[in-house]
């Protein structure tokens, strides 16, 4: 069985110990991380490494940052888009990948998108839009593949506690929800959603207002993979104790099991 999981620490310096407590509790095969908030060069590669995990980072101080840490080599690795996509923005590190056991793994952290009005909901309209071109451009719904991470979008409303506070918001809005049926479209399958078909499960809930005891959580944390990998899932679910004590994200991560190699 192959474990795969997704999470956003919302910063890794604050989140460190609970990282690795995770990989000692979970010991999953595969682990994308979003929002490492910190350069490459202060990636704690070392105690990653005693855990007995390699990484692939893309760092970024202060905001951003992803990273894919695995219990075997990270092969063809792939910092970025890989070409210019002429955007001024293009510098957030906000993508990378690796194959691990033969499947292209990309952990990625979409754009929040601020407001609907905001230059930011443009520049997250766009990168989603490259994201899909990346894939038509780099890979195959035919390949074994997995797009773990925070997408920052509640596909449907099923994946809102409370769908109309939230009704056309950055997270929810019609043109997001469509970026992401594109993603389907190319050939991708929702995991999670295999195994929860009826929602009402979360991944997020913000610091304020009490949100995660009240239950005002979304599920915008996502784990979707290509028909080879999909129809091997056996199994996923969402980590709420991450959410719990001290210094929690206020992501919880998200894992899946596969029946891998088929």
């Amino acid at each position: 069985m192959l474990k795969i999981a997704t999470w956003n620490v919302n910063s890794l310096k604050a989140r460190k110990d609970r990282l690795l407590a995770f990989l000692k509790r979970h010991e999953p095969d595969v682990l994308c991380l979003q929002e490492l908030k910190l350069d490459t060069a202060a990636f704690p590669l070392a105690e990653v490494a005693d855990a007995g995990y390699q990484a692939l980072v893309h760092g970024q101080k202060t905001y951003n940052g992803v990273a894919i840490l695995a219990r075997v080599p990270l092969e063809q690795p792939r910092i970025g888009w890989g070409v210019d996509i002429g955007d001024a923005e293009d510098s957030q590190a906000r993508l990378v990948s690796a194959v691990v056991h033969g499947i292209r793994v990309l952990s990625v952290y979409v754009p929040n998108g601020s407001e609907p009005s905001s230059d930011k909901y443009q520049y997250k309209l766009r990168w989603l839009q490259h994201l899909v071109h990346e894939l038509e451009r780099h890979h195959s719904a035919k390949e074994p593949l997995i797009l773990c991470g925070d997408l920052n979008i509640a596909p449907d409303d099923s994946d809102v506690a409370r769908p109309d506070e939230w009704r056309e918001t950055v997270l929810c809005g019609t043109e997001v929800r469509s970026a992401f049926q594109q993603l389907i479209g190319w050939g991708l399958h929702d995991v999670f959603r295999q195994h929860h078909p009826d929602g009402g499960v979360f991944s997020w809930w913000d610091y304020r207002q009490l949100s995660f005891p009240k239950g005002n959580g979304l599920r915008i944390d996502h784990l979707l993979a290509t028909t080879p990998l999909a129809r091997t899932s056996q199994d996923a679910r969402i980590d709420r104790d991450e959410r719990k004590g001290k210094l929690p994200s206020d992501h919880a991560p998200v894992l899946a099991d596969f029946a891998w190699p088929p």
